[in-house]
């Protein structure tokens, strides 16, 4: 019976999605709904740039192993994203009237400049991307009582998502977002009403993990080493996150820069606060059933929290919370598979086929928005890496080769294509080479050392005499001027 539930959910989701499709006319309607959705979409949509496989399984399944301390990078880390995200984009970039950050790069640096961190973002999206599929595929596998396999739900999975995604753009992720933002709130708290009546209420549980050592946030004692660790985690996620095109175009999808601005704040906002909703039911599990969800959280704490819903709620409650997380994964995943798929269409494909039509363009980002899917689809199904790992982990190489190009370029006047070039290739190539050499054993994350190098790099490679890159400086008041013309294709 569940099973039918959710059948006739997923139905009504990508027929809202095909309806919104219909108003998909041109490339801007598709990357960036056209720019004029308001402060509720916004807000919706900003929610669920978070709020998907990760907040739902991975930071539950993360917070009962481990406590707040686990979680430092999300949602604490995610949440700043969202919120200094929303200051520089709706300052900086969204009267710009762009459509990817690759287009920042190449207006403010050089084409050499665009493409590298275009390749660096999209490299990003498939761990985040790969998490989404590997939580539908458990989804499915579990309604199913193991009739669809987590792989076969991953490829169920992915076509659904993809239908309505392919079709509609950002425009169709904008619509369902606001929709199923409703649905996920409404439904995990009607979840989390029930869950406390088994518990006694919230107290008890709050207690019982204040008394394990799961409310402790910081790390114990005065390792300066273990600080550092705790530190790259949160900072990789909050700053790491910030160059990345899905952050981008659901804050510049707004109708204003204002309406950009409130909607990032509130929507960080609901997102920080909600992700402990998760957390709590699936502690919660712990206290109702500790030597069944003691050995699940040994084996695959991800499934504590579904396992819980299914055994321990009546039939409404479990399409509910079915419903609920099937929305918040599916809002997730198709904006993060359409970002990077515009942003390669946009920043490295276009530049090859300059005389494309506006319509002609318009079937390239859909044709990469299919390959894309293909090769997040097979990284899914071969990565034993967790869903909180593939989260955690994706954003180490935007940290270390994109975010300084982006906020120097933005807020340093003498910062050049040079410095850039600099920059990504010092800042990626001492990450990658101390994960290879070292890895976990750097006493120092070796993402914050691609960081720092990457900084070294753009203020030397800015400084010293112009002899790579190209256009080493743009007059001053060019990005400005440039905002004043219509964004051509």
């Amino acid at each position: 019976m569940l099973i039918w539930f959710v059948i006739v959910y997923l139905m009504i989701s990508i027929g809202i999605g095909l309806v919104a499709a219909t108003r998909v006319h041109n490339t801007k309607d598709y990357a960036v709904a056209g720019r004029h959705l308001p402060l509720p979409v916004v807000m919706a949509t900003v929610f669920a740039t978070w709020f998907g496989a990760e907040a739902v399984f991975g930071v539950s399944a993360t917070f009962v192993q481990e406590g707040l301390n686990g979680v430092a990078a999300d949602p604490f880390g995610s949440s700043m994203c969202l919120i200094i995200a929303g200051f520089f984009f709706s300052t900086q970039l969204y009267k710009l009237n762009i459509i990817t950050l690759g287009d920042f790069y190449r207006m403010r640096y050089n084409r050499s400049v665009e493409v590298l961190t275009t390749i660096a973002i999209v490299v990003s999206y498939l761990g985040w991307v790969a998490a989404q599929i590997k939580a539908l595929g458990l989804i499915f596998n579990m309604i199913t009582h193991g009739a669809i396999s987590e792989e076969a739900g991953m490829i169920l999975g992915t076509a659904i998502v993809l239908t309505y995604t392919t079709l509609g753009g950002m425009l169709s992720v904008a619509v369902l977002d606001f929709v199923q933002m409703i649905v996920v709130i409404g439904g995990l708290l009607y979840i989390g009403s029930i869950v406390s009546g088994m518990t006694g209420g919230v107290a008890p549980v709050i207690e019982h993990a204040r008394q394990a050592g799961k409310l402790d946030f910081f790390p114990k004692g005065a390792d300066v080493w273990v600080w550092i660790t705790f530190l790259g985690g949160w900072v990789t996620m909050m700053l790491g996150s910030i160059p990345q095109q899905d952050v981008f175009q659901r804050i510049t999808s707004a109708k204003s820069a204002k309406i950009a601005l409130w909607g990032s704040l509130l929507g960080a906002s609901v997102y920080f606060c909600f992700t402990f909703v998760p957390m709590f039911i699936a502690y919660s599990a712990t206290l109702i059933d500790p030597a069944v969800y003691g050995k699940l959280v040994a084996e695959d704490s991800q499934r504590v929290l579904p396992t819980l819903v299914l055994e321990h709620t009546p039939l409404l409650a479990q399409a509910i919370f079915f419903g609920a997380v099937l929305s918040a994964i599916m809002s997730c995943s198709s904006a993060t598979l359409l970002a990077p798929s515009v942003s390669f269409a946009e920043n490295i494909v276009k530049g090859y086929m300059p005389h494309l039509t506006d319509k002609g363009f318009l079937r390239v980002m859909r044709f990469c928005l299919v390959g894309f899917a293909i090769c997040v689809l097979l990284y899914a199904l071969n990565s034993e890496l967790s869903i909180f790992g593939m989260v955690e982990s994706a954003y180490k190489i935007t940290l270390a080769g994109a975010f300084i190009p982006l906020i120097f370029g933005a807020f340093w006047k003498r910062s050049t294509s040079q410095g850039a070039l600099a920059a990504i290739v010092g800042g990626i190539g001492s990450w990658v080479l101390i994960e290879v050499l070292i890895g976990e054993a750097s006493l120092i994350p070796p993402q914050l050392i691609g960081l720092a190098v990457s900084a070294v790099g753009m203020v030397a490679g800015s400084l010293l005499p112009q002899k790579i890159g190209g256009n080493p400086e743009k007059p001053q008041g060019y990005l400005h001027e440039h905002a004043a013309r219509p964004h051509q294709h």
